[in-house]
């Protein structure tokens, strides 16, 4: 099935590329959150409106990715969360959490699509993740998870 991205999928592609993908894939993941609508002739527009649109809030360049990723290694970020007695967190720490704790730390804006947790982060501790800031520049965030 031809799709059209909205949203950057990792291993697929970016917004506003089009790609072949299983039917189920496209059917079942996809087009239900929204990271991709069906491609149709007159699809073809909101194509290159997706691709304006990338252009302006993408990192252009390598060197501004660098940038970027001199500015998210060289912040400290705390994130404040409920937890049990044994350090279990009630949840989990999403990709949404990491990236305003990243702001209030006061480190650069983040996308929070552009951030890949390993693993669901459930304990409390030091942990840490990778921002995706260009497809050749990867960022690694330490985040300190501590009890309210």
């Amino acid at each position: 099935m031809k799709i059209i991205l909205t949203h950057e999928v990792s291993g697929l592609g970016a917004a506003g590329d089009v790609v072949d993908v299983k039917d189920g894939y496209a059917r079942n993941y996809l087009i239900p959150r929204k990271f991709a609508i069906r491609w149709t002739k007159g699809g073809e527009k909101d194509v290159e409106q997706i691709r304006r649109a990338r252009k302006i809030h993408e990192i252009q360049t390598i060197e501004q990715a660098n940038q970027i990723k001199g500015q998210l290694e060289g912040v400290k970020v705390r994130l404040t969360v409920r937890s049990g007695d044994a350090g279990r967190l009630f949840g989990s720490v999403t990709p949404a959490d990491v990236a305003s704790a990243i702001k209030a730390a006061g480190g650069p804006e983040v996308d929070k699509r552009r951030i890949e947790l390993g693993s669901p982060i459930k304990t409390l501790g030091a942990h840490e993740t990778s921002v995706r800031l260009h497809p050749e520049v990867a960022a690694k965030v330490s985040i300190e998870v501590v009890a309210a």
